[in-house]
């Protein structure tokens, strides 16, 4: 059972990953962002450049900090250490919320330093919640998780995604960072609706919105892999759209991008889409 937590109320606005590519562009310009989201693992040490980097982008702008490899999946439990390494990253930075992804990267004896997938069971719901109050406990605070993009399924299922994290966040508090690519790329490799997915989520629980490119598929591969490493196609633009359009509301959108990083100019001009569509669809509301 999770302790209570402060609410994360919404936060509506347009950002940026911070990568190291533009880390000139954020200290030297006032880039039109909202907020920015780093990589946990990027930051969580004692000193050097990178972090004081990031403190003095944190004089200026709201901070998400996400997390790639707590391995919220892990039957054996969390690492303790990252947990506190995390622990004193957020209490230096005060982010607006933590996050990370369903998904476990790592055993006693190895990290994968990949984003497994996660066999929708019971017993692994249960799992994944005991490590989620443990995780917010630590923290003292609500964290987001992401759904992810997969390439497989388990015979084992005994429930679909949506249906997983609708309960998970019902038996955590979590809330949830909707990363419409990642439906879209799963979608396409499972045969499942994306509106049914969407149509499935508590909604209301959403309180970040991921955008991003993937590889398509080819006609030597079957499947559509999440990259991150080119522009959004317009069947996940038209998802996202819909998403908003479900959303009871807005919640913090942003681009994501990790290869073939473009000058910023180029991010800018995505995340301007972003923002005129989400314009759109709340002057239809």
């Amino acid at each position: 059972m999770s302790s209570h937590f402060e609410t994360i109320e919404p936060f509506s606005g347009f950002g940026l990953g911070l990568r190291r590519t533009h880390y000139e562009d954020f200290l030297e310009s006032d880039v039109p962002v909202d907020f920015v989201e780093v990589i946990s693992e990027n930051y969580m040490i004692e000193g050097g450049r990178q972090l004081r980097i990031l403190e003095q982008v944190r004089e200026r702008l709201p901070v998400i900090i996400h997390g790639v490899s707590m391995s919220i999946g892990s039957a054996r439990g969390l690492d303790s250490d990252y947990l506190a390494k995390l622990k004193q990253l957020e209490q230096r930075i005060d982010p607006l919320w933590v996050s990370d992804h369903l998904c476990w990267t790592r055993t006693s004896a190895h990290n994968s330093h990949d984003l497994l997938p996660m066999p929708l069971t019971e017993e692994a719901l249960q799992a994944v919640c005991n490590n989620i109050d443990h995780a917010q406990n630590v923290l003292g605070r609500a964290m987001l998780f992401e759904n992810p993009s997969s390439y497989l399924t388990f015979p084992e299922d005994e429930m679909s995604e949506w249906e997983f994290l609708t309960e998970m966040t019902r038996r955590t508090g979590c809330y949830l960072l909707l990363d419409v690519n990642n439906i879209y790329v799963s979608s396409k490799n499972h045969g499942f609706s994306a509106t049914e997915y969407l149509k499935g989520l508590p909604l209301d629980r959403v309180r970040q919105i991921h955008l991003a490119g993937h590889d398509p598929a080819t006609p030597e591969r079957d499947i559509i892999i999440d990259t991150h490493d080119r522009a959004i196609v317009e069947p996940v633009w038209n998802l996202y759209a819909k998403a908003l359009e479900m959303m009871p509301h807005l919640p913090a959108v942003m681009i994501e991008r990790d290869d073939h990083i473009p000058p910023i100019g180029e991010l800018l001009a995505e995340l301007n889409r972003a923002r005129a569509i989400a314009s759109d669809e709340m002057e239809l509301a």
